[in-house]
């Protein structure tokens, strides 16, 4: 059901006379098990607009509109199979405002300091939540963006804020979803995606060895068509990436559904490719990423 345009102005309202509400209805939502009964998670992701991302299907600024986001999100969280969303602060009390989080996971990004297309992008500071206010705020984790390029010296601060972040977070039980990405530059100095599989490969071990416990890890990497040899690096549950695919959506669903083969491949956080499909239908893109993660098709999805 689409948002309705009153409900959201009474949102915006409410961040004026009523503020507090905000936290304290993302405090209030019902709560649930992290790996559900299956084990297996589909998590929409949203936390793009904190380090500048808003490109989908074409559309240079189609994430930046909070609106359709909104609109967008609550949809999505409705289709059965969805287990819940990664975002940042503003995005989590807004869909908590709006009653969307109700027995969903709540994953709080942290880092969102590496603002796409800057000189510094590599270096990926800590600039959302903080693992004191995932816990205080009732989430179920947190999750880290480490982005790895042997030539930018950014990595380095990098690696040691994600493993403090994965340690804290252990200590309390809570989820540690880490984003490990091999980067390089391009001809024009640009911060760009490794996307070899030996590359993927070396940055998942690294991962999986952050922190002083690896107990609440969860692994979030891009699908591969090598998906075995990736998976094979670590014994920690993966949740495969979507990305903005364009108009090829349909190598993506079959790249995520042959990883699902994998023991330790568990799910999907998918964002751009789940909430601005290129025919437009969020229910259906949903629901058919929900019928891989949990395996609902019959083979057929």
């Amino acid at each position: 059901m689409t948002l309705d345009r009153e409900r959201y102005r009474a949102l915006i309202d409410a961040r004026v006379f009523h503020p507090a509400e905000l936290h304290d209805r993302l405090l209030a939502r019902r709560r649930r098990t992290i790996a559900g009964a299956d084990g297996r998670l589909l998590i929409l992701a949203a936390d793009h607009t904190a380090r500048g991302m808003l490109a989908a299907s074409g559309d240079p600024l189609a994430v930046a509109d909070r609106y359709t986001l909104l609109d967008r999100l609550t949809r999505a969280l409705a289709v059965p199979g969805v287990d819940g969303v990664l975002a940042s602060a503003d995005i989590l009390e807004e869909l908590a405002w709006l009653g969307a989080l109700d027995d969903r996971l709540a994953i709080g990004t942290m880092n969102r300091g590496g603002i796409i297309g800057a000189t510094w992008e590599i270096d990926d500071r800590m600039t959302a939540y903080d693992v004191n206010h995932v816990e205080s705020r009732g989430l179920d984790g947190g999750k880290t963006l480490l982005r790895i390029d042997h030539h930018d010296p950014g990595t380095a601060s990098t690696l040691e804020s994600v493993a403090a972040a994965t340690t804290a977070l252990a200590d309390r039980g809570l989820m540690a979803m880490i984003e490990p990405l091999p980067y390089i530059k391009d001809a024009g100095g640009r911060a760009v995606l490794d996307t070899s599989d030996e590359a993927l490969v070396k940055v998942v071990a690294i991962a999986s060895g952050l922190g002083s416990s690896s107990a609440r890890t969860w692994l979030k990497i891009p699908g591969s068509d090598r998906m075995d040899l990736v998976a094979s690096a670590t014994t920690m549950p993966i949740l495969m990436l979507g990305g903005d695919p364009g108009a090829d959506a349909g190598r993506t669903f079959d790249r995520w559904r042959a990883a699902m083969e994998q023991p330790n491949v568990r799910g999907l956080v998918a964002g751009r490719t789940l909430l601005y499909p290129h025919d437009d239908d969020v229910e259906a893109a949903v629901s058919r990423a929900a019928a891989i993660v949990h395996d609902t098709s019959g083979g057929s999805a």
